[in-house]
């Protein structure tokens, strides 16, 4: 059995420059760990593959296509592939976000 401990993992360096974790990478499917501190965004993108985001803590807003939803934790959103997204947070407390795309992209995002 493999246990990740996500504080114990290192910081993924991304062009979004916030923390993210990468918890599971194998072919099938990518897992990331977003903490977005109140004022923190990630950059527009558009990835290859369907991503869903789950709320861990706090408020994330979610923008997914022209629509954009402030989320509270315990609510999960979905973004098809080939679609321009992106998380923030304008809340004053700290946001934590589960981030799975499947399957594993084979190319890079595509920042907007």
């Amino acid at each position: 059995m493999k246990i990740v401990d996500v504080k114990a993992t290192a910081i993924t360096e991304t062009p979004h420059k916030v923390d993210v974790r990468k918890l599971y990478d194998h072919e099938t499917a990518q897992a990331m760990h977003i903490t977005l501190q109140p004022g923190e965004s990630l950059k527009p993108h558009i990835t290859p593959v369907d991503v869903f985001f789950y709320i861990l803590e706090g408020n994330a807003d979610v923008r997914v296509g022209d629509e954009t939803k402030t989320v509270a934790g315990d609510h999960l959103v979905e973004s098809p592939k080939d679609i321009p997204h992106c998380l923030s947070n304008s809340s004053g407390s700290t946001a934590r976000i589960l981030v799975v795309k499947a399957p594993k992209p084979m190319s890079s995002a595509r920042l907007l």
